[in-house]
């Protein structure tokens, strides 16, 4: 590779990270809950991403070929870190913050996303999980925008349809099973 296609790839790798860099660190983020942590794991990411920037030949693919890259590494860090812990005699005096109703929550979600067709949960996950807008979902998609719109108006529907069902086949309060934003 000459110094032209080199400097080209560098300048397109830059424009790809400080286009897709919040995405990227909200990932990172779902990976690790600190959020300094989350940063050095994307950084990382990145810094192994670019040595093969040359390599990924659909650069479409990109976002999925970095967040591989950064679940291979949070593994590799559990892992040396799971080696350098020592037992000690006591256990040191923190309190652990009880998850259960944030797990719930998420396994009620999984539950009634079943119920949704994949194109649905493709819009779904795509607007509010990946947080990307109506038209980079629609292109994401390969449908257009309205197409995207009505999607999600229609599922979000069927999304409240099935939590008014769990919670009339479950007996629970509706507002135990479903919060406003």
């Amino acid at each position: 590779m000459n110094v032209r296609e080199h400097l080209g790839e560098a300048l397109e790798f830059e424009e790809y990270v400080r286009s897709r860099h919040d995405a990227l660190l909200r990932t990172a983020r779902r990976l690790i809950a600190d959020p300094f942590d989350a940063q050095d794991l994307l950084q990382t990411a990145l810094a192994r991403t670019y040595d093969r920037w040359a390599g990924i030949a659909d650069k479409q693919l990109a976002d999925a070929y970095l967040r591989r890259v950064m679940i291979n590494t949070r593994t590799e860090w559990w892992r040396a870190r799971k080696l350098r812990e020592v037992p000690t005699e006591q256990l040191p005096d923190t309190s652990i913050e009880d998850d259960t109703e944030q797990h719930a929550d998420r396994a009620l979600l999984m539950e009634v996303m079943r119920a949704l067709s994949p194109k649905q949960r493709s819009v779904v996950l795509l607007r509010y999980w990946e947080q990307m807008s109506t038209e980079e979902t629609a292109v994401a998609l390969g449908v257009s925008a309205g197409t995207v719109k009505s999607t999600l108006h229609r599922t979000l529907a069927r999304l409240r349809e099935e939590l008014e069902r769990h919670v009339r086949d479950s007996g629970d309060d509706y507002r135990t099973c479903v919060r406003t934003h």
